[in-house]
């Protein structure tokens, strides 16, 4: 399955258009993970327990997405669009929405 953020793919027509499919995933962030973030604002640095949070959720959603394009009789997603959003109590939880438009190549 080919996944590209652009809406044609070089050297390869699109021969038929599948439609829009969208994929969201929501995961929690723990107690534990808030405390060693926490930790990091207050010296400074990246938050890796949060970059391994976050690749997990994306990572997630775009698997989601490609298996609904190839249950759509697609073989690749053009327009591919990732939002990120902080949503719960506090934004305790993080939700990533992908879409793109199943196509046939």
């Amino acid at each position: 399955m080919i996944l590209s953020t652009t809406p044609t793919l070089e050297g390869k027509p699109i021969q038929q258009y599948m439609g829009i499919v969208t994929a969201e995933t929501i995961i929690g962030a723990n107690v534990i993970k808030d405390i060693f973030a926490g930790l990091r604002d207050f010296f400074g640095g990246r938050s890796g327990t949060y970059e391994r949070v976050l690749q997990e959720a994306k990572d997630y959603a775009m698997q989601e997405l490609m298996e609904k394009a190839r249950l759509a009789g697609a073989n690749a997603v053009v327009g591919v669009d990732l939002d990120f959003e902080t949503i719960g109590a506090n934004g305790s939880m993080l939700m990533v929405i992908a879409s793109g438009t199943a196509v046939r190549i």
